[in-house]
């Protein structure tokens, strides 16, 4: 195994204390022996809660070596409530000690800039990697066992159960709901999301008619009792009367059919899609990520991709499945389906000639014309947000999980995390609050003339009546409280660092290894240096009239197992999105440095 760089780990530290531990305090110096993945992740972030789900096989099959530290680390000023926090470390079934970090004081110990990173830590308490981004478990879990043999040689080792302790289950008759669907029975159907189930509840919302699912994680067809899902959200009817369902962590739609009672799959392979995988094919064939709403329009289910900030739409006549609006680059921006960019899209509303969009991470609500053009009505990119009212222009929301389209033609957003249920009237453009104090509302469905809402915190449906005078709320939002980075104005050199994980090199066959896509918020910040071009490295250089912006960087790299004894070694693709708030500062760096991956690099 090559020479680490011996840094020593900084202890772990957060105003918001620790979760998942029964008010006992772990430290690194207590775990010194074990090795330590610690997690820096927020709730809000699709990316965060892939690699969440990706490290809990190494979670389990390492549980005598290896311990898991979440550092919660906020984007979003909701994120940096507590009680929020506690609600997210059960809502994602986080099975391992969480630090929650709301000054972002661990963050800037160990100099992270992307969620979500992952920083191992071995036996003697040095960190030994970084990695930046998904898709690293194996790399990982590679790592891990070089560690173990090392450390079992040495005698650093130490083995023993983790400081975890499971908190005491609540017993609600939901538990985290996602979304609802009024059936035509007039009974709601409602995805039990942490329970991975589907519940049928009476017209009063609250009798339970039947639970669809086994209640149990898993991905299992069947009769409703036998059937299993994995967190999933939301729920679209079909004109013969069955139900699709967004079946999150599985990266599936499945079927409910409400007469039978029996579950099938209708597209997803169980897999998240990767990098270079088919957009389009059979449904049973072709990869999905991380599907959070679903919705009947144009004859076709169309799916909030939140995994790959894209629009795809499942046919249900062929039963095929195809991206139909959104690059996969993360952002706001406008225009043609194929050249439009979202931020992690969680709800979706059907209304006459326009398909409605929460798009979550940039706060924002959207929408796609018939002609598959892509429009903001609300929001301005991914880091403005707030609650206040007003002209659309004007007007801030916190990230939105929902959107209802309403009878007058107006939509209704679920501004989840500014716990309110806001409308933006279609005709004058004004924005408005109906109802506040709701426990992120994740969702709404009308019945009659009331609307019903989804609190997913409060774990429970709350009907109100409409329409409702509105609440007018003329504070300002706040800004995101990441870190600016002070960059000098003119030439900025910008380098994308990547070392392949243990058992891997670049793969350079084909040129460079690393590919870089960069642009800006606002786009004059950058006279030249925009665009993808291969390499990992670019001059930039940035209008220093222009004297602050963000700036997009995706990253893409290559690598192969390097055994000599494998005649035809697998190849891997690494990728991630960086959104950096800069400002033009004489005297300050000229050049910034990111890392992609580096499991031998300690001092990014």
């Amino acid at each position: 195994m090559a020479k680490r760089i011996r840094v020593r780990a900084p202890e772990l530290e957060g105003r918001g204390g620790w979760i998942n531990t029964g008010d006992r305090e772990p430290t690194l110096a207590a775990l010194r022996g074990r090795i330590v993945i610690v997690d820096f992740w927020t709730f809000c972030c699709i990316n965060c809660l892939h690699a969440l789900d990706e490290l809990r096989g190494l979670e389990e099959r390492h549980r005598d070596t290896v311990v898991i530290v979440g550092v919660h680390s906020p984007k979003f000023v909701h994120e940096a409530d507590h009680r929020a926090v506690l609600d997210s470390v059960e809502r994602y079934a986080v099975e391992h000690p969480v630090l929650d970090d709301p000054e972002l004081a661990t963050w800037k110990q160990y100099a992270v800039r992307a969620w979500p990173t992952l920083v191992v830590i071995d036996p003697e308490g040095y960190v030994v990697a970084q990695y930046a981004g998904e898709g690293h478990a194996p790399a990982i879990e590679r790592l891990v066992e070089e560690l173990e043999a090392e450390h079992l040689a040495k005698g650093t080792l130490r083995r023993g159960d983790a400081p975890y302790v499971a908190p005491e289950p609540e017993p609600t008759i939901l538990r985290f709901p996602g979304k609802a669907l009024l059936l035509p029975s007039g009974t709601l159907l409602v995805s039990d999301t942490t329970r991975h189930q589907l519940v049928e509840l009476a017209q009063d919302g609250e009798s339970v008619v039947r639970r669809v699912g086994s209640g149990e994680r898993g991905f299992a067809d069947g009769a409703a009792a036998n059937a299993s899902f994995s967190e999933p959200q939301g729920l679209a009817l079909l004109d013969d009367g069955s139900v699709v369902v967004a079946d999150t962590v599985n990266h599936a739609l499945r079927r409910y059919d409400p007469v039978t009672g029996d579950v099938s799959t209708l597209a997803g392979t169980g897999r998240p899609w990767m990098r270079g995988e088919p957009t389009s094919g059979p449904g049973r064939a072709v990869s999905l990520s991380s599907p959070w709403d679903v919705a009947l329009w144009n004859d076709r289910v169309w799916i909030a991709m939140a995994g790959v900030h894209q629009l795809w739409a499942y046919d249900p006549r062929d039963g095929s499945v195809a991206v139909t609006a959104g690059t996969s680059n993360e952002g706001l921006v406008d225009g043609p389906g194929d050249e439009a960019w979202f931020a992690q899209p969680s709800g979706l509303a059907a209304s006459g000639e326009r398909l409605w969009i929460a798009d979550s991470e940039t706060s924002a609500l959207r929408w796609v014309d018939l002609d598959g053009t892509v429009r903001t009505a609300v929001g301005t990119g991914l880091f403005d947000f707030g609650h206040r009212d007003g002209p659309a222009g004007q007007a801030l929301l916190q990230h939105p999980l929902g959107v209802t389209a309403l009878p007058d033609g107006s939509v209704a957003v679920a501004d989840t995390y500014n716990h309110a249920l806001r409308r933006y009237d279609t005709a004058t453009g004004e924005v408005s609050t109906l109802a506040t104090d709701l426990r992120e509302p994740s969702d709404a469905v009308v019945v009659g003339d009331d609307i019903v809402v989804v609190e997913s915190a409060g774990h429970r449906l709350t009907r109100l009546r409409l329409p409702q005078e509105a609440v007018r709320r003329a504070s300002a939002g706040p800004r995101t409280r990441r870190d600016v980075t002070e960059v000098a104005p003119g030439i900025l050199r910008l380098e994308v660092v990547f070392r392949a994980p243990p058992g891997q090199k670049p793969d350079t066959r084909y040129g460079p290894s690393t590919r870089l896509l960069v642009s800006a918020s606002p786009p004059e910040l950058l006279r030249t240096g925009e665009g993808a071009d291969a390499g990992p490295a670019r001059l930039l250089e940035l209008d220093p009239t222009v004297p602050e912006g963000v700036l997009h960087v995706s990253a893409t790299a290559a690598s192969c197992d390097d055994d000599p004894d494998i005649p035809f070694p697998a190849c891997h693709v690494h990728q991630q999105d960086w959104g950096i708030p800069i400002r033009l500062a004489d005297g300050a760096a000229g050049s910034l440095s990111l890392v992609l991956a580096g499991p031998d690099d300690a001092s990014a």
